[in-house]
This record gives C-alpha cells, structure tokens and sequence, in this order.
C-alpha cells in the first residue's frame, strides 16, 4: 500500500500543472464552504449576542419581533409610546432590580439617537454579559452632551469636544434639525459588534429639551436657546421601550404576565432570547442558501478533479499497461487512481485550510470594522471537522470513477492505442 501510494506521488509529480490546477480547485472549494460555515456561525452568535443580561423588554402592544427590532436593533418604529408613569411604576415593582429607559424618534446623519440615563451604561449587557466601555471620556451628566458608539466616532470622523446637530426623525434634513441646539460629544464608546456601536447617545431630559417648540415633526413655536433650557428641569413624558433585569429569573413569567396585562396601558413584554431565535428562525432562508451555494462550489471543485483524472487516463493507457506488462494486477491499477484522488484531496482540503486562515487574519479587522462581525480564529469544530471528512470521502468517490475505467482495460487495448 505504501509503495502505491509512492507510486501516486510520483506521477502527479510528473503532471505538476494539473496536479496543482486540480489542487487550487479543491482547496478554494474547501475555503469557501469552511469560510461560509464560519461567518454563518459567528453571524448568528454575534445576532445572539446583541444583547444579554437582559430579562424582559417592554414596548407598547406589539409583535415580539417588532419590538426588538426597535428596541434592540434599533430598526423601524414603535407603534405606540409608553406613558412616563406607567415606566415609573413598573421599574420600582418588587421583581424588578434594575430599569433603562429608551427614547428614540431622532437622527444624527443616518444614526439613531437613542434618549435614555446613567442605567444604560451600568446595565446594558451584550456578548457574554460584556459591559460598556469607553475609549474615550465619559458617559453624559449636563442636558446637552452626548455618547457616541464607535462606528458613529469612527465614520464621521468625531473625536471628544466635538458638536453635533441632531435632526427631527429618522431623516436628516436641513429644515428639521435642532441646529440651534448643538450637543457636545463627551464620550466615544469602544466597539461591542453590536447596534450600540451605531447610536447617538443622549439623556432623556435633552429629548424633551430639544422639542420645546416642535409638535408632530415640525417646528411650529419659539425654541429657546441652550442657556434658557438648561435653567429649566425637564422630566419626560412618554419614553418608547425600557428593558428591565429581574431580582430572580423565576420572576421574569410573573412580571411577564403582569405587564401584558398592565391595565393603564397596552404593553407588551418579550424575553429577548425568545425573541431573537424568531427573528433568526426568519432569515433561515438566507442562511440554508448560504449552505447550499457553498456545497455546490465544493461539487463542482470534485467535478474539475474527476474531469481532470478522467482526462488524464485517456493520455495514460500506455502507462497503465506497462506497469501490467511489469507485474501489476489490475487492483494495483485500480488503488493507484484512487490513492492519486485520495492524494489530491488531502492536499487540497490541507491547502484549503491554510488558505482560510491566512484570509481571516488579513479580514479580520475589515470585518469588524466594517460589519461589527468578530471572526474569531479557532480550531475547526466538530462539524466543521464532519464537514472535511465529507469532502475527503467524496474525493476518493470520484477517483473510483476512473479508477473502475482503468481496472476495465485491458493490456492489448494499452499497447495498441491509435494516434
């Protein structure tokens, strides 16, 4: 068996160039389904992740999806408020540890504005229960400063000190901006891959002080000037969500219960891992796409293997029977294509690996940039392992193919090929 696998070698080191076509061929089919497969993984553990710690987000009645995309994702709208008292009273039930607060309904140059407090920053977890962290500064204390996350900072080239206007709504145009109310950035917060990172952070009595004046999106009265509204206490009066951390998680039905059927108001109350496994059940589609197109690429990389050792046969009769005519059986005949695919296969799955490796460390900080997806570089899974021995059965299916072809020919039909 060694002295046909020696045999393999050598005559694929005698046909270097096809040898190394057919290698590149299966080795980027091989990085392309284990690329696929990874950012498939990390995309859903960073979807998972957008949020943690977190046992209960309260919305107005709504669909649970709907509410986390607003609320977490930071995606289209509410379609009701929540009264200012009604958040009061449910944050200071005996269930509830702590409470944030959200406000949104504003933009900065395409950014969500997000009004909420300091439990923001204490409380909001993501990741595996990650806290926020600042790069730079700190979290806001007077009415007109803001938090930036760090896509906001990076994008728009912002740094500490800076101003910023904030527009009315989710469009930014010059007829709705509060461009009399400048806010001062005093924080950049670092990168979490999250939507944190594409937030404007403000405090909820700024979003209140920015709209004296305006009602239903336009700007029908006086607005003071910046000085005059710091002098005044603003305490809000509807806020949009608020997510709450329980004492107990055998709480969290209860309060759930308690909230769907809060009286004063329609609210709904989600858990937000429930939720977002609904929302991913959603996009399956893309993802089982995803896992398909990859297969098909790693196919039709076999495809080009088998036409390539096919191909190759029909030059190689002559050679086949002299090594009959020398001793060899037609199973040497026959295990020597097989170890030849087998070869190859190996090589390019080895190949293949290397190949994604090298382009994650070089992707990595794209990525992350660019997407907020954190690649994470570790040893092949399980099934990512499972998947690699699919490809390497598959390849030494297809050298059976001309290997069968071969172990048919006969010595007389090698030694009188027709030119």
């Amino acid at each position: 068996m060694t002295a046909i696998f020696r045999l393999a070698w050598q005559s694929l080191a005698n046909r270097k160039t096809t040898a190394l076509l057919t290698l590149l061929t299966v080795a980027i089919s091989v990085t392309l389904l284990l690329g696929v497969e990874r950012v498939r993984t990390q995309a859903k553990s960073s979807f998972a992740n957008t949020i943690s710690g977190t046992d209960l987000i309260v919305g107005s009645r709504s669909g649970q999806v709907n509410l986390l995309l607003y609320s977490v994702f930071r995606i289209g709208n509410a379609t009701n408020n929540i009264d200012w008292k009604s958040y009061q009273e449910i944050s200071q039930h005996r269930s509830v540890k702590w409470a944030i607060p959200i406000s949104l309904g504003d933009s900065h140059q395409g950014y969500r504005v997000i009004g909420t407090n300091e439990s923001y920053f204490s409380h909001y977890r993501f990741g595996q229960k990650q806290a926020l962290n600042f790069a730079e500064g700190r979290q806001f204390s007077a009415l007109f400063e803001t938090v930036l996350g760090a896509e906001v900072a990076q994008k728009l080239g912002y740094h500490i000190n800076d101003e910023i206007i904030i527009a009315h709504g989710i469009s930014d145009k010059s007829f709705n901006r509060h461009d009399n109310l400048p806010f001062k950035v005093v924080g950049i917060l670092e990168p979490t891959g999250t939507p944190v990172d594409r937030s404007v952070h403000v405090s909820l009595e700024a979003i209140e002080a920015i709209h004296v004046g305006w009602e239903s999106g336009a700007k029908l009265g006086h607005t003071p000037d910046a000085q005059t509204l710091e002098d005044h206490h603003f305490e809000p009066k509807q806020i949009t969500a608020f997510m709450l951390g329980l004492n107990s998680k055998i709480q969290t039905f209860a309060l759930q219960r308690y909230i769907n059927t809060y009286r004063k108001e329609p609210l709904s109350a989600i858990m937000p891992g429930i939720a977002l496994h609904e929302l991913w059940g959603m996009m399956s589609i893309a993802e089982q796409a995803l896992l398909i197109v990859s297969g098909f690429v790693v196919i039709a990389g076999l495809l080009g293997m088998l036409t390539s050792l096919l191909t190759s046969l029909n030059e190689r009769r002559r050679e086949m029977a002299i090594l009959r005519a020398m001793g060899a059986r037609p199973g040497h005949i026959f295990f020597l294509l097989v170890s030849e695919a087998t070869v190859l296969t190996t090589i390019g799955i080895g190949l293949g690996i290397t190949l994604l490796y090298s382009l994650m460390a070089i992707a990595q900080p794209f990525i992350q940039q660019q997407f907020g997806l954190h690649i994470e570089i570790t040893a092949p899974t399980t099934y990512e392992l499972s998947l690699l021995g699919i490809v390497q059965i598959a390849g030494i299916i297809v050298g059976i193919i001309p290997a069968i072809r071969a172990y048919q020919h006969s010595l007389a039909d090698g030694m009188t090929i027709k030119v």
